[in-house]
């Protein structure tokens, strides 16, 4: 008699095993959303525009704050006090975070040019200027062997730093460039509102609330991705009703693309090698290499909403981080594989 569950087997079989494949690639369902959201807005703009039917705007500012209210909910400051000593492996976490990377990027400007899209040159300085992601550095850390407490504590104080660094290194770009001056210490009150000050109420109430919060880590991760691609929406559908990609190839993708992969691995090497010339423990450079490397979606979607006031160019300028954000996950998900890999046959090798 033919097993009527077989076929239901096989298919949740094959999902899973696709699952896999995809996560070993650093490819998850969230980056799939983010490409579908970019497709909707482009077939339907209207509905999220920013003078369309839908309150976007209200939900994504609220929706913010709570993304970082329940951040610092999960903000142990035992975890951070962990992490404290090793302040030579900080300094360089967030020196290459917010000074290596800008500096960069900077100098691709100043030999490049300008080039026919400066608001491209915008993106590709904001993603240098925007501090390190928080969840995936510290997967990766762990993945590669590396220090989880150290990675812990880089990852969130950057989010802090870069409420400050990011909106300077973009003023600093705007008045050495062609993009648009901005009001710094408006932007700045802004995000203190819209970060800092959620995150604070967030810290100030972990002793009693925080175990709750860490027992919904997955929901509120589905939440906050949920509000991420509320904005990505938005953004997109301000951009493409008013035709701000006319004039882009796939050509042009495909470079941008290559120039991310491109500063991704020269931040990786710069890092390893000044880890290596510092002496850094094995765990340490792994952390150096993982955290200083990478650059948050989440901030850079949050904080495109007050920086750039200007709606219509958000996704033109959101374009380099999105590519960023994908490749980071990829590149960085086969070398924190690959470090595994090594220290188990390090240890084996000792072993015998």
């Amino acid at each position: 008699m033919k097993d009527l569950n077989t076929p239901p087997a096989e298919a949740a079989e094959k999902k899973n095993s696709l699952s896999i494949i995809l996560k070993r690639f650093g490819l998850d369902n969230f980056l799939l959303f983010l490409l579908a959201m970019i497709l909707l807005a482009y077939l339907w703009p209207e509905l999220g525009e920013e003078e369309g039917p839908l309150p976007l705007e209200e939900i994504t500012t609220y929706g913010v704050a709570l993304i970082f209210f329940f951040y610092g909910l999960r903000l142990s400051p035992a975890k951070l006090k962990e992490g404290l000593s090793d302040w030579r492996l900080h300094l360089v976490v967030q020196a290459t975070t917010f000074v290596l990377f800008p500096l960069l990027v900077w100098a691709g400007h100043l030999v490049a040019g300008p080039g026919e899209n400066p608001a491209l040159w915008l993106g590709a300085f904001y993603v240098a200027a925007l501090p390190s992601t928080v969840s995936s550095s510290v997967v990766m850390v762990s993945i590669a062997g590396g220090n989880i407490p150290g990675a812990i504590f880089n990852a969130s104080i950057s989010s802090l730093i870069g409420v400050f660094m990011t909106p300077l290194w973009m003023s600093f770009f705007a008045s050495t460039s062609s993009a648009a001056q901005m009001d710094l210490t408006s932007v700045i009150l802004k995000l203190m509102l819209q970060v800092v000050l959620p995150v604070t109420l967030g810290i100030l109430l972990n002793k009693k609330f925080g175990a709750f919060a860490e027992g919904q880590k997955s929901r509120l991760r589905v939440f906050d991705q949920t509000i991420i691609l509320l904005i990505v929406y938005s953004s997109f559908c301000d951009s493409f009703a008013r035709n701000m990609f006319q004039g882009f190839s796939g050509l042009d993708l495909f470079l941008l693309g290559a120039v991310m992969v491109g500063l991704f691995l020269l931040v990786v090497g710069l890092t390893a090698a000044i880890s290596h010339l510092l002496g850094f423990s094995r765990e340490n450079r792994i952390t150096a290499i993982f955290c200083g490397s990478k650059k948050s979606l989440v901030h850079g979607t949050v904080m495109s909403k007050v920086l750039f006031p200007d709606a219509n160019a958000v996704g033109i300028i959101l374009l380099p981080l999105m590519l960023y954000h994908a490749l980071q996950l990829i590149i960085a998900s086969m070398l924190a594989q690959r470090m595994a890999r090594k220290e188990i046959t390090s240890a084996q090798q000792m072993a015998g």
